[in-house]
């Protein structure tokens, strides 16, 4: 799995930060944790595209009303970060989970990529 997105380059005009991720890679597949803080699940966008997955979020932050942010650490509207997969996962089977700020995206390895025990025979 390769990180095509390395810096805020604007898509439809439009930067964005780069959310933290971690990929573990394990015998059966891949999962993939990106923090997104801010970001309420019906705001967050999945997209698998052939070899290409790409994470989405739009930050919604509350203020009180009447209220305004005199300083802003996080000034960009949205995340977006963009993986090229690899051919051994199968992305029909992905499964992704969303809770308290964090997706949890776990894409298996495709049945021939996955280790598999050869029986040997008596002669």
């Amino acid at each position: 799995m390769n990180d095509t997105t390395r810096d805020d380059t604007p898509r439809n005009d439009e930067a964005a930060l780069l959310p933290p991720v971690n990929v573990i890679e394990d015998a059966a597949g891949i999962t993939l944790y990106a923090d997104l803080p801010g970001v309420p699940k019906d705001k967050l966008n999945l997209q698998l595209d052939a070899d290409t997955l790409s994470i989405e979020g739009e930050l919604v932050l509350a203020m009180p009303e009447g209220m305004s942010a005199s300083y802003a650490e996080v000034n960009l509207p949205r995340y977006r970060r963009t993986f090229t997969l690899s051919k051994e996962l199968d992305s029909e089977q992905a499964v992704a989970e969303f809770h308290d700020g964090v997706l949890k995206l776990r894409i298996p390895k495709a049945a021939h990529a996955q280790p598999r025990k050869i029986a040997i025979q008596a002669a």
